[in-house]
């Protein structure tokens, strides 16, 4: 029960943070139609979920199993969204923004070299 309230308390308090991001992106460049918001909150939440594993891997931190699912299902899973980045790649295309949405693809394809 307790890792359910912590995921629920986690997503509630990142998606509040996605949308404070939105927000300000949308009140400081109003004519932007690439999706500069979701990019930044996908590399941002990427950054810290691979910071915050690597941290937990190397035993420089140590959470519970509730706190890990507060972190990483709730508030990042919250705070990114992978079906927001896809609504938006899709709502380019269609208005005809071609180039805006490859570029928003490109902006969330990270790979590693093999």
């Amino acid at each position: 029960m307790l890792t359910w309230l912590a995921v629920g308390i986690g997503g509630a308090l990142g998606s509040m943070a996605r949308h404070g991001v939105n927000r300000i992106v949308a009140e400081q460049w109003p004519s932007l139609r690439f999706p500069l918001a979701t990019t930044l909150i996908n590399l941002a939440g990427c950054f810290v979920l691979g910071a915050l594993a690597g941290f937990l891997a190397t035993g420089r931190v140590s959470l519970t199993l509730n706190w890990r699912e507060f972190a990483f299902v709730g508030v990042l899973g919250g705070f990114t969204t992978f079906s927001t980045f896809g609504f938006e790649t899709v709502t380019l295309l269609r208005s005809g923004a071609v180039g805006y949405s490859i570029n928003a693809g490109r902006s969330c394809d990270v790979r590693t070299p093999a």
